[in-house]
């Protein structure tokens, strides 16, 4: 049986009862003051379906208060397809294809999207790798800059760099430029001090792979992929999904949303069916 034949993908009050179990696991909270007790169920023909009050700041509340699903007129069961279907699609889920599949306006899909994609993003600060792991770090160009014309070299595409973690987690970040200014910084940051760095032959990754545990590079020009441990070919698998998903599926991205759509990919890759996480537990 699908997941999709779940009663919460098709009823808003089963939506809602799912909801407040996920974030509500020990009853209802209020969003305000964070109170657990005194908090009273609304009833009535004019009252809507999940709203509660306050007793202690006598304040009005439902389960979505603070989540991506507040202020929205579109019924929770489609926005638990919507969630569902960009979770479980490797390479994206375009608008277009949310504003048929839900039946509802291409630009409420569009909001609808970004704004899951904005709960998709990470925001964790610890760094990847640790003491004997590898991470590698590889940049990728995709897209065009507003107002650039095709030119040799690449300055008129769109910027990526991406830090992966062997058997871990990825993070990408958009660039305005791939110079030692600009990756340096990144990479202290982002990557333990204990690491061993894995690269290309781009010039960029020396000075800061010299802080690092070890720092070794392939020579792709020279058609050398993999020298021992060397490669950075776990990045090249997730630029070539990621690739595939924003030419094939979205076709085309902003340079104001390209941050987004990074999100999105490094959520699928880190809660991926190799670390265990399935469909359900991603959505």
């Amino acid at each position: 049986m699908s997941v999709l034949s779940e009663p919460r993908f098709h009823d808003p009050l089963a939506a809602l009862a799912h909801i407040e179990s996920v974030l509500w696991p020990n009853g209802p909270v209020c969003p305000n003051c964070g109170a657990m007790d005194r908090i009273y169920d609304l009833k009535g023909k004019s009252t809507k379906p999940g709203v509660r009050k306050c007793g202690h700041c006598m304040k009005l509340f439902t389960v979505t208060v603070g989540t991506i699903m507040e202020s929205s007129h579109l019924p929770l069961n489609k926005w638990l397809q919507a969630i569902h279907l960009l979770c479980s699609s490797k390479k994206g889920f375009s608008a277009h294809q949310l504003h048929r599949t839900l039946e509802i306006t291409y630009k409420s899909a569009w909001f609808l999207a970004h704004r899951i994609r904005e709960a998709m993003r990470d925001g964790s600060l610890a760094p990847l790798g640790g003491s004997g792991k590898i991470v590698e770090a590889d940049e990728t160009y995709i897209g065009r800059k507003k107002g650039w014309k095709p030119q040799r070299g690449g300055a008129h595409k769109m910027k990526v760099l991406s830090l992966v973690e062997r058997g871990g987690n990825v993070r990408s970040m958009k660039m305005d430029a791939i110079t030692v200014e600009d990756v340096t910084p990144v990479v202290r940051e982002n990557v333990a001090r204990e690491s061993r760095l894995m690269t290309d032959e781009a010039k960029v990754y020396v000075p800061v792979g010299r802080e690092l545990a070890g720092h070794e590079a392939v020579n792709h020009s020279a058609e050398e992929w993999v020298r021992g441990e060397a490669h950075t070919n776990t990045l090249e698998g997730y630029f070539s999904i990621f690739k595939r998903g924003m030419k094939g599926v979205y076709q085309h991205c902003s340079e104001k949303h390209l941050h987004r759509y990074l999100a999105e990919f490094d959520f699928r890759y880190n809660a991926r069916s190799a670390l265990g996480v399935e469909d359900r537990e991603r959505t």
